[in-house]
C-alpha cells in the first residue's frame, strides 16, 4: 500500500493506492473519491477484528467501510470533517497509540482499535473526550484540527496538555487526568481538565481547539441572533 497526504496542513486529504487484493478500513463518510475497481463492503464496526468496533457515542454512525482493490490496482481519497492536517502513525507489537475518537480516519485491516477500555466507555478524559486504544502492526491515519505539534518525551519527562488540544500519545506513556489549577482556575481559565503525560513516548497535539473555534464563531453569530430577535 502506498499513500500520499495532499494539501497539507490546512486542507489535508489522504490518498491511498492499493495493490490488487489490498484493503484499507475507512471511517464511514470519509471517502471523497475512488477508482471504479475499488470494491466497498460496509460492516458493523463491532464485527471487525472483535474490538475494532469504534462504536461512537452520541448517535453517530455505527458502520465502517472496507475498501479493496480488485482486478488491478486502485486509488481512494479519504478526508475527515475538521480543517487541519492528517498524520500517519506506524504501529508495531510493542508500539501502540491512544487516540481521540474523532481523529480516526483509516487504518490497516490488521490494526485493532479497542473501544472496551474505560478511556472510551466511560469517557475517562472528561468533557466529552473519549479515547480509542490502537494496537497491532500496520498503519493508522489520524486527522487534527489545525497543525500537528509533536513532542518526544524521554523516560520521566512530563507534559501537561489541555484536553481539547490532545490528539494522541504512545501507549508506553503514563497519564493522569487533572483539574487545571484550583477551583477558581478551573472555572475561570477556560481550560477545565488537563492530562499529565509522562514518557517515554510520543505526544501529538493539535494547534487549534474545536471549542475555541466554536466560541469564536459564536461571537459573530450571537449579535446577529440578538438583533433579529428584537
Amino acid at each position: 500500500m502506498e499513500y500520499e497526504i495532499k494539501f497539507r496542513p490546512s486542507y489535508s486529504m489522504l490518498v491511498v493506492r492499493l495493490n490488487p487484493g489490498e484493503a484499507i478500513i475507512g471511517e464511514a463518510g470519509a471517502m471523497t473519491y475512488m477508482t471504479p475497481n475499488i470494491a466497498v463492503r460496509t460492516k458493523a464496526r463491532e464485527g471487525i477484528l472483535g474490538s475494532i468496533g469504534l462504536k461512537i457515542l452520541g448517535g453517530q454512525s455505527f458502520w465502517i467501510n472496507e475498501y479493496t482493490a480488485v482486478n488491478g490496482s486502485g486509488e481512494i481519497g479519504l478526508v475527515s470533517a475538521p480543517l487541519g492536517d492528517i498524520e500517519r502513525l506506524t504501529l508495531s507489537e510493542d508500539k501502540g497509540y491512544i487516540i481521540r475518537r474523532e481523529s480516526y480516519i483509516a487504518s490497516s485491516p490488521s490494526i485493532d482499535l479497542d473501544i472496551r477500555w474505560e478511556g472510551f466507555t466511560k469517557g475517562l478524559f472528561g468533557q466529552g473526550l473519549f479515547m480509542i486504544k490502537a494496537k497491532g502492526k500496520g498503519d493508522l491515519f489520524i486527522n487534527t484540527f489545525g497543525a500537528i505539534d509533536r513532542h518526544l518525551l524521554k523516560e520521566g519527562e512530563t507534559l501537561i496538555v489541555d484536553n481539547f488540544h490532545l490528539v494522541a500519545f504512545s501507549s508506553t506513556c503514563n497519564y493522569r487526568v487533572e483539574k487545571f489549577g484550583g477551583l477558581k482556575e478551573t472555572l475561570l481559565s477556560g481550560e477545565g481538565l488537563v492530562v499529565r503525560i509522562e514518557g517515554p513516548g510520543e505526544v501529538l497535539i493539535q494547534t487549534k481547539s474545536i471549542r475555541e473555534f466554536i466560541e469564536w464563531l459564536w461571537s459573530f453569530i450571537e449579535p446577529m441572533i440578538r438583533s433579529r430577535a428584537r
